[in-house]
Order: structure tokens, then sequence, then C-alpha cells
């Protein structure tokens, strides 16, 4: 892969609890060039705790050690000020539910215009005009009657691809999407992974696909990293999933139901502690 957007190397995160240090990601090495990249695992795997410390969410209570390098820039020495540069105009971050992301006093066209008013020197009139173009690119019919809508308005599947438009506006070189379509149906999903698609390629994104899905990742994606207690056991290109070595990633794999194959009972994942370490 050449020139990656982003390069992680012995990625550490720590958080300081009143029971102790919990050491969250361990030692996590990957790159990212203009792909879409899948990091999977179960629930506390740290998936979700890798996306929020490349953009430096987490709170004061935690502690990233390690190389964060993102092109000329090393993300762990930037000020506070220099990541609110970063944030929305340079890497994004699609989260899981709209209705938690989303002012629910204030009109979605109208959110999506502020991020782009947050890091363009531009009119408000032509803010609008982006938002409204940037609502029709992610397939919303009738962009300017969405607009003037309330987030309560409108569907889960059009308050994705609204949060998507949002994400989208300030041009991101990198896109980290925490499972964006779990809490869709089968046909929405299909639909907002199409927009997904469809901007990586033509914009030329990096982006970071958070999910425990690996059906879904395997014909979405084009590598996968796999995640056990805050490691990654396995990285592999997603059409090779079914080829797998790790023990981890073979029985996530087999405990996946089929409706081509009928088994009695699914088998149980056996964990050994050796993994962790």
């Amino acid at each position: 892969m050449n020139s990656p957007l982003l390069k992680a190397e012995d990625l550490n995160v720590r958080f300081n609890t009143a029971n102790g240090v919990v050491h969250a990601v361990r030692g996590v090495s990957f790159e990212l060039g203009r792909e879409k990249l899948a990091i999977v695992g179960e629930s506390g795997s740290g998936k979700s705790t890798i996306g929020r410390a490349l953009l430096r969410l987490h709170p004061h209570s935690a502690s990233i050690d390690g190389k964060l390098q993102f092109g000329d820039t090393n993300l762990l020495a930037c000020s506070e000020r220099e990541m609110q540069a970063i944030r929305g105009r340079r890497m994004s971050m699609i989260m899981q539910d709209p209705k938690y992301s989303l002012n629910p006093v204030m009109r979605v066209g109208e959110q999506i215009a502020e991020a782009y008013l947050a890091h363009r020197k531009v009119s408000k009139a032509e803010a609008r005009a982006k938002a409204i173009a940037m609502l029709e690119s992610v397939r919303i019919r009738d962009p300017e009657r969405v607009y003037n809508l309330y987030p309560h308005e409108v569907s889960g599947g059009m308050g994705q691809r609204i949060m998507i438009a949002m994400m989208l506006i300030p041009e991101p070189e990198i896109v980290i999407a925490d499972e964006p379509t779990s809490a869709l149906d089968v046909s929405v999903r299909i639909q907002v992974l199409g927009v997904l698609d469809d901007l990586v390629s033509q914009r030329g994104l990096g982006l970071i696909f958070i999910s425990h899905d690996l059906n879904l990742v395997r014909s979405f994606c084009d590598r996968v990293l796999v995640m056990y207690a805050g490691r990654v056991v396995e990285s592999i290109a997603a059409a090779d999933l079914d080829k797998a070595q790790h023990p981890y990633t073979r029985g996530l794999l087999e405990a996946l139901p089929s409706l081509d194959q009928r088994r009695e009972r699914l088998p149980v994942l056996q964990r050994d502690p050796a993994w962790a370490a």
C-alpha cells in the first residue's frame, strides 16, 4: 500500500478507573490507505476505542501512547486547538445512532450547513446550497424539503444518511464509521452502504468501518482487522476471510448461522487467555 493516509504503531489506550487501570487497546499497529478497512470483534474488544483515539475524543482519564501519524501530522503531539482543525475538516466520525447525534431542536439542514461553516469561510447562503447538494448526493429525495425537517421527522435510514452528509460536507480525508448500520433494517442498510461505497470511491477517502458483523464486512470492505481483548489477533483481506488462520477468527466464523447448512446447535466460541497476552 503506497503512502498510507494514516499509520498507527504500538497504539495503547488506558483508562484510570476507581478499580485501577484498564488497558483497553494493547499495542495495535495498522496502516490505512484509500480503502475500506474493517475493525471487527466482540463488544469490549477495543474497536470503538481505537476510532475515538484517532480523534482524541477520550476523557481526561484516558492515556494514549504509541504513534499515530496522519500524513505529516503526529496526532498524539497535537494541541487541542490543532485537533479542532483536524476533527471534521480532515477526519470525521459517523456515530451509530443518529437519534443521539443530531440536535433535536435544530433543523437537519442547518446542522449540515453548520458543519460546513465551521471549517469554511463562506456565506450562509453558500453553506445552505452546499448542504442541499450534499443531501442529494446521499440519495435523499426532495433535499430542499428535508433540509427544513427536524430530526424527529425523519426515519432511521434517512437520519443516518443525514449524519453521513454532515460528516462528509467538510470533505475529510478519513471517515470513521462506528457501526453505522446496526440500527437499520436490511433494505435500508444496503442503501446506506451503497452511499458510503460511492462516496469513498468517488472521493478517494480512507474508511475505517467498525463492526461486529463478519458477513457484512466480508462483502463491503477491502481488509479486516480482527480484535480480541484490545489486541489485533489477525489482519486479512476481506475476500479471504474464510481462509483465516487464527482460532479466534475461526471461532467467530463458525458461530455464524447459515441458511444453507442446518446445524442443531451453533458452536460456542472457546477463548484462550494466551490470545490477550
